[in-house]
């Protein structure tokens, strides 16, 4: 993934628009599929997987706002 440099709530909201794109392509498909089969293991598997690539994504860049030593 290609380094974004964001300077103002702008650039953030860009930037948060496009993660977002992502993520819901990436793992939006394999829940509404879960939901399809009426699994709740398998909803609840993939619920998770998608919480789980929102927090990867907040934790990325928070750590990108933390001042390096």
């Amino acid at each position: 993934m290609d380094s974004v440099t964001i300077e103002n709530r702008s650039d953030f909201a860009q930037w948060a628009i496009q993660r977002a794109s992502a993520i819901v392509a990436d793992q939006g498909g394999n829940l509404a599929l879960a939901a399809r089969d009426e699994s709740d293991e398998k909803v609840a598997d993939t619920a998770n997987a998608l919480g789980q690539a929102i927090v990867d994504v907040l934790l990325e860049v928070f750590d990108g706002l933390v001042p390096q030593d």
